[in-house]
């Protein structure tokens, strides 16, 4: 029977065994294969440019809301005031009209800010404040000498009032329309600059 040598044994061969070179733990480390990717463990993938986290809602998209919300309220306390002057003095007046753009403009332009969209959008609110309010006055007209009631005018009759502003409108009506809308555009985009 043949005895093991100590080769065989496990012990280490002095002849074949080279002097190892010092190395350090990076080293080392960087030559052993991982897990494969998508397994746990697996070292993450760098972040991908298209995931990132959205920026920031800016202060001036919240303040745009709230500018517009206001050049709204603005529009109906306006169309208030000038349905109340053309009821109470029987007749429209014109700078009333511009009153009611500047309104519109200054509440758009000082609540919303630095805007590009919000003086444009000044143009249709004050259109629509003094429209209303020529629509008011004309229903305050009516309900002061026909004796009927404001809430039956508007509800019950909105066609009549309607084209009775229609037919009652005038070129300088228009003109005036035009002011106003004018003057919310440029009060918005002035006060939007300032503030």
């Amino acid at each position: 029977m043949a005895t093991p040598t100590p080769d065989a044994v496990g012990e280490p061969d002095t002849a074949a065994a080279a002097p190892a070179a010092p190395t350090t733990p990076t080293a080392d480390l960087a030559d052993v294969p991982g897990p494969p990717p998508g397994t746990v463990g697996a070292p993450l993938p760098p972040p991908s440019p298209y995931l990132q986290a959205p920026a920031p809602t800016s202060p001036t998209a919240s303040r745009a809301g709230l500018g517009i919300l206001a050049a709204l309220a603005a529009a109906l306390v306006g169309a208030a005031v000038y349905g109340g002057i053309i009821r109470f003095t029987e007749r429209e007046i014109g700078y009333a009209a511009l009153a009611v753009g500047a309104l519109v403009g200054a509440a758009l332009g000082k609540v919303g800010g630095r805007s590009q969209t919000l003086p444009i959008l000044g143009v249709p609110i004050a259109l629509l404040g003094v429209f209303l309010g020529q629509l008011f006055g004309l229903a305050l007209l009516v309900e002061h000498e026909l004796g009927v009631s404001l809430s039956t005018i508007v509800l019950d009759h909105p066609g009549a009032l309607y084209d009775t502003w229609k037919d009652e409108l005038s070129l300088m009506d228009l003109l005036f329309f035009g002011i106003a809308g004018l003057e919310g555009y440029i009060f918005a985009r002035r006060l939007g600059e300032r503030g």
